[in-house]
């Protein structure tokens, strides 16, 4: 495994994600020491799913023989986008910072945004790489939409957890009342102005952020 990652130049990655996690892990769990309460800690949880549209990317590319076949590379995309709204998903547990009192209010900002940040670097590398992976068989130019339009559906995502209270698994334990939902606010719009404006705006917000990751990261050094 170790020279698999050399040999893909990924090593220095993962070593920056766990480093991340286990920051944010130690940080939750000095918390639930200090205070003896569970408040938070399911932001553990939250971060795991997190890395798993990351997970599934990384495995396609540390082993292309999965690219080869199209029908693989569209499950691999299929699976990415249910669980890719779990990565911008944590920014919204900041709504929680009003709830509680056990530690300063400064703490659980830092604790919240320490979470959020590690979400969105696991769902933005993981975005990249279905770039690298699409740039295969589709010009860079339509990438580059796709890449758009799936921040804007990652968005209609998270509202679709925030709100609604869907998870990813939800697809398979409750797919009719899922489609329900979904459907009925695509079909309906107007009548449910929360929606679109959640996901046209944290749409435009993730966009915002992740072309200004991609601004940078091809500035020269």
């Amino acid at each position: 495994m170790l020279k698999t990652l050399i040999k893909n130049k990924r090593l220095q990655e993962t070593i920056f994600l766990a480093v991340l996690t286990l920051y944010c892990f130690c940080f939750s769990l000095f918390r639930f020491v200090y205070t003896d309460t569970k408040v938070f800690l399911f932001l553990n949880w939250n971060l795991f799913l997190a890395f798993i549209p990351w997970a599934l990317t990384s495995i396609s590319i540390l082993r292309p023989g999965i690219q080869k076949s199209k029908f693989t590379v569209f499950i691999l995309l299929l699976s990415w986008l249910l669980f890719f709204p779990n990565a911008p998903y944590i920014l919204t547990d900041l709504f929680h910072l009003r709830l509680k009192t056990s530690m300063p209010i400064w703490f659980d900002l830092l604790l919240i945004l320490s979470f959020a940040w590690t979400g969105l670097i696991f769902g933005f590398l993981s975005l990249w790489d279905i770039e690298q992976i699409l740039s295969k068989s589709i010009k860079l130019v339509y990438v580059r939409i796709i890449s758009v339009l799936l921040l804007f559906l990652g968005s209609f995502g998270i509202y679709l957890g925030r709100y609604l209270r869907w998870n990813s698994w939800d697809i398979i334990t409750e797919p009719f009342k899922l489609m329900y939902d979904v459907g009925d606010r695509l079909i309906n719009p107007f009548e449910h102005p929360q929606t679109w404006g959640m996901t046209i705006l944290m749409g435009l917000f993730l966009n915002m952020i992740y072309w200004s990751f991609r601004l940078i990261r091809k500035r020269p050094e």
